[in-house]
């Protein structure tokens, strides 16, 4: 590994999707559609929380910090995307490259820490709803929020110093859309056995640990709810976190799919796929998921419209 002829890398070059010529446009056609949505749903979303006094509540106080990390998640690779596909060189400079690796785990991990949030205000509400504002206090909802970008900054800048570490080949092509982290460890000449443990051990923490948590709330809302089955508990919880758990099967099914069943056919393809499913996407279909299924985002654009507000405060 160390044989091989080092050199200073000013860019890499983003291989990009394995898309034929003749597709080039309507996938491009596509894709911007997919990000205006994405924008404009989560802005929406956004909007409506901070103009409606009913849905200033826990819950939606987690839903607009989502759709703001849904927003950002998907503009640190669309917009580059986009460009790069009316490209015949699609470069990137070493300092954006590590620049859009950065906040690419920084806002993909403050999506996962705010899910784990978001079940944790639907156990609440389910097992103990008369409890529920006692214990979903706003300083406790304002720490959580906090906390998960402290978390998420701490461990995004910990693997871009990690990466600033790392000597590069003449071989610099990222056979990818975006400067993905593994990506770039793969690319390094100087050894890369410190990243990869950090990248296991903190994958572990910021991707595993989060989806247990999720999924240990979730047996504790449907063994509340077996103990007393009725058709309204039912009805309650599907009203109060079908979306939420919508949004969980998108994300972490992406994500198991990509990093947890590997394969060797069509490698490639199968990544570049997934990688699409969480970073396009899923942060395009949120906004769709909760607004479709939720009576107060419905009634609270309907308040909105009625009384006219302008959009602009």
């Amino acid at each position: 590994m160390m044989g091989r002829n080092q050199t200073v890398i000013s860019e890499f070059l983003l291989l990009g999707l394995p898309i034929q010529p003749e597709h080039q446009h309507l996938f491009y056609a596509l894709f911007l559609i997919t990000y205006l949505t994405t924008i404009l749903g989560n802005g929406l979303i956004i909007v409506l929380i901070r103009l409606d006094a009913h849905l200033h509540t826990p819950m939606y106080w987690f839903l607009s910090n989502l759709s703001f990390s849904d927003l950002c998640f998907s503009s640190v690779t669309m917009p580059k995307l986009l460009k790069n596909m009316q490209n015949q060189l699609p470069a990137i400079p070493y300092a954006g490259c590590l620049t859009q690796m950065y906040f690419f785990l920084f806002f993909g991990d403050l999506e996962s820490f705010l899910l784990v949030a978001m079940a944790y205000d639907c156990y609440v509400a389910i097992c103990f709803p008369l409890h529920y504002s006692s214990l979903m206090s706003p300083k406790l909802c304002v720490g959580l929020v906090a906390l998960s970008w402290v978390l998420t900054s701490s461990h995004a800048m910990l693997h871009t110093l990690l990466v600033t570490r790392l000597a590069f080949c003449e071989d610099h092509v990222i056979p990818h859309f975006f400067c993905d982290l593994s990506a770039l460890v793969k690319l390094a000449c100087s050894d890369t056995r410190v990243n990869e443990l950090v990248i296991f051990i903190m994958g572990g923490l910021v991707v595993v640990i989060p989806f247990l948590l999720i999924t240990v709330s979730y047996a504790r809302i449907v063994s509340s709810i077996l103990k007393v089955p009725s058709s309204r508990g039912i009805y309650k919880v599907f009203s109060t976190c079908g979306s939420h758990l919508s949004v969980v099967s998108l994300f972490y099914g992406a994500i198991i799919g990509l990093y947890l069943c590997p394969s060797a056919d069509n490698s490639r393809v199968k990544e570049t796929v997934m990688a699409l499913m969480y970073t396009v996407v899923t942060p395009m279909l949120n906004p769709f998921i909760y607004s479709l299924r939720n009576r107060d985002m419905k009634g609270a654009l309907g308040r909105i419209l009625c009384r006219k507000v302008p959009f602009f405060l």
